[in-house]
């Protein structure tokens, strides 16, 4: 029968099935995220990544020379020009926006008494047999194909902005301390919330979940202005603070809900044998906790490293405090008028915590799943 024990279960082929949809779902995006870092500005407005690989077709119009650029040929005067930019080639032209196509490569079309011809290098003829008078040169509409291409200028331009070493150490300046302080407070607080019985456990376990629902925006101000009146201000300790305080309720109820569930015969016998509480603490629970305080780890890195509000507030907006997400904030502008090193910052900004994530993702669901399904 299926489901018992020691036997497949027929369903295991559409778990397999969902899991690779999920991978494909969140992969897609990413890949469409890190070739656009890789275009330009004209690529990204005018064509999705998708077509990355394929020529990209755009319809745009050029005008003449006017009047005054006319040389005269025999008994003819002769108009001539380039319509194309360097590394296109023409698929088709017109006279219309109505019809940006209408002609092909090499035909030729009456404008105003005169004669057009375009070839397929992109040049153009106007020819007549009066004297040009058009102030203005007249419109042609081209139809251009421009093969793939793919550029490192804006990673150059993230990479070399002013700046941007200084924010990559004040972003390492905040992130290590307020990932490993949250850490060791709630290791320490979730050992007691687990093991340890005095009066009040209930309770303290029901506010620390209580706490996980709160939105961190509703403490920013009072929290800031707690700051200065006890003379931290802004500064490198009280961002640390914050986001020790902002990350601490879901480090305890992740640690607590995993430390329960460590064996308890272990425990009781290192009671017996004389075992202090913090030697249990530092000689067994720790050791046996280490894929949930890396799960947690994992989270909080994250989180501060792509903070931008809680650095905002509590750290500064001068160049000297700037951290990464402050700086590629500001190399897009105030209204996002380079919007195009967009995907290019988001790349560069995650390469660190990418190589964190893969370095413990091990631990991660064995800490997340444990933590999950025992507790008491």
């Amino acid at each position: 029968m299926d489901g018992m024990a020691g036997q497949k279960s027929s369903l295991t082929w559409a778990v397999n099935i969902a899991a690779l949809l999920l991978v494909v779902l969140w992969t897609i995006p990413t890949a469409g995220l890190l070739v656009s870092s890789f275009r330009d500005r004209d690529q990204i407005s005018t064509t999705g990544w998708w077509k990355s690989m394929t020529s990209q077709e755009q319809s745009s119009f050029v005008r003449t020379g006017a009047a005054e650029d006319q040389v005269q040929d025999g008994d003819l005067y002769v108009l001539e020009g380039d319509l194309v930019g360097e590394g296109q080639s023409l698929s088709a032209w017109g006279t219309s926006a109505r019809d940006p196509g209408a002609f092909a490569p090499g035909e030729s079309t009456d404008v105003d008494g005169a004669t057009l011809t375009v070839t397929e290098d992109g040049q153009y003829r106007m020819e007549s047999t009066a004297p040009f008078e058009m102030r203005r040169g007249e419109r042609i509409f081209v139809i251009t194909e421009s093969p793939p291409s793919f550029t490192t200028e804006n990673y150059s331009r993230v990479l070399n902005a002013q700046g941007i070493g200084r924010a990559f150490m004040n972003t390492m300046t905040v992130t290590i301390p307020a990932t490993v302080i949250p850490i060791l407070i709630a290791a320490f607080a979730a050992y007691a919330l687990a093991w340890m019985e005095f009066p009040g456990r209930a309770l303290l376990t029901a506010a620390v979940v209580g706490l996980l629902v709160v939105p961190l925006q509703v403490a920013l101000i009072p929290l800031l202005r707690l700051h200065n009146e006890i003379g931290i201000g802004k500064g490198y300790l009280g961002i640390w603070l914050a986001h020790t305080g902002f990350g601490l309720p879901l480090a305890i109820y992740l640690l607590r809900n995993y430390m329960v569930g460590l064996p308890r015969e272990v425990i009781e016998s290192a009671r017996v044998d004389g075992a202090t509480e913090f030697q249990i603490f530092r000689k067994i629970i720790l050791p046996l906790s280490f894929p949930a305080l890396a799960s947690f780890a994992i989270f909080q890195f994250l989180w501060v490293w792509n903070d931008l509000l809680v650095a905002t507030v509590f750290l500064g907006n001068t160049r000297d405090e700037l951290v990464m997400t402050g700086v590629l904030r500001e190399l897009m502008g105030s209204r996002g008028g380079d919007w195009e090193i967009l995907a290019t910052s988001a790349f560069i900004s995650i390469a660190v915590p990418l190589l964190v994530f893969f370095a413990m993702q091990k631990y991660l669901v064995r800490g997340l799943l444990a933590g999950s399904v025992k507790g008491g």
